[in-house]
């Protein structure tokens, strides 16, 4: 059957000459003809279609084209809704998860790749309790952060996620490499405190956005934009998880003439600090870039810090200069900041005003106005 039509033997034959590009001679097929013509890098073969065939063909072609192409549009209408919060990993790029599955047994040796996230630990855990701290107003000695919920996305094999649970945290760590979250899983079991505290998913962000909408008080990605694919997509999901007055929280790297010589020339090839095809500059975003896709996503930037790493003594430090790493802290806008709209205004202060108008000729006169 093609496009709801039983086909003829002949016009079967001619269909699986188009199908799988079978040699057809006129022995095969009466109603075609065939010429062979030879290259020295190719051979093609030029059917000639008698006219009342191909007409036939054009036909069933046509068939075939509108039936599928009503079958298109109604999954197009059907399934409109699922794109928009697909759980496809639209942001994960597949070719970085297979760099990523290749080192994940190397996390927790901090003497190899991953060393300079291991030091970066120094700045990126202060840099994140200290800021989350300006909105608590009392917090425990010791576990400062407990009662906070944090999701860690792109945890790889825990190296952040651990120390936030040892500041009382209860923290999500999320990785689209599975064995990454089996290291993360594994490491964890040493310390039974974090074993209540952090919980790892194999998963994608936009795989737990539904059912983890603003759940978070804050979100964290150390490393990881330089990496998605789609960085808009990856903050709107950032920003659809936090709760109003949630934090964000970003290290990356910026992108510069002077990023691309020392974080993939001289990083990568020369001194071999990161594995090769770690990076793709192309994909580094500047703090220019990155807080106006934070702002127009409803997140408020407070504060950007250049991070500097010294390949030499294997330590980190801030710096006023972003042109290499930087971090940025955002917080989502609460509904309270969200401007109201005048006519709600206008009501509540006249109400106000009235209530005092009998005790205030001064409020008399200027509802009078």
């Amino acid at each position: 059957m093609w496009g709801g039509r039983k086909l003829s033997s002949s016009g079967s034959r001619f269909l699986g000459v188009l199908r799988f590009g079978c040699r057809v001679t006129q022995a095969d097929c009466p109603r075609l003809s065939t010429s062979a013509v030879y290259t020295k890098n190719q051979l093609s073969c030029a059917l000639q279609i008698k006219p009342w065939v191909f007409n036939e063909c054009i036909m069933w072609f046509k068939s075939y084209r509108m039936t599928f192409a009503g079958l298109n549009t109604m999954k197009s209408h059907k399934y409109h809704w699922v794109r928009l919060y697909s759980a496809s990993r639209a942001t994960v790029d597949s070719s970085e998860v297979k760099t990523f599955l290749a080192l994940a047994h190397r996390w927790w040796d901090d003497q190899g790749v991953y060393a300079p996230l291991h030091s970066m630990n120094d700045l990126r855990v202060p840099f994140i309790r200290d800021n989350l701290l300006k909105i608590v107003a009392n917090h425990q000695p010791g576990t400062p952060l407990s009662g906070m919920k944090i999701l860690d996305v792109g945890c790889g094999g825990g190296l952040l996620a651990e120390p936030l649970g040892r500041l009382g945290a209860s923290v999500t760590g999320i990785d689209p490499v599975d064995e990454n979250i089996k290291t993360a899983q594994c490491h964890k079991s040493f310390d039974p405190v974090l074993e209540k505290r952090i919980e790892y998913r194999a998963c994608s962000l936009e795989e737990i956005m539904e059912e983890t909408a603003e759940t978070f008080d804050a979100v964290v990605a150390s490393e990881v934009v330089e990496h998605v694919i789609d960085l808009e997509t990856f903050i709107q999901c950032c920003c659809h998880v936090l709760k109003p007055g949630g934090s964000l929280f970003i290290t990356t790297i910026n992108k510069t003439q002077l990023s691309y010589a020392l974080g993939i020339v001289f990083a990568e090839q020369i001194a071999g600090i990161v594995p090769k095809g770690t990076h793709t500059w192309e994909k580094f975003v500047s703090p220019e870039k990155l807080e106006s896709i934070l702002e127009s996503n409803g997140l408020s930037v407070r504060t950007v810090a250049g991070m500097l790493y010294n390949p030499f003594s294997g330590y980190w430090h801030w710096s006023e200069n972003t042109s290499l790493n930087y971090a940025a802290h955002a917080v989502k806008s609460r509904e309270l900041d969200h401007p109201v709209p005048a006519e709600f205004v206008l009501k509540g202060e006249t109400e106000e005003l009235r209530a005092g108008a009998s005790m205030n000729p001064g409020v008399r006169e200027e509802l009078k106005k």
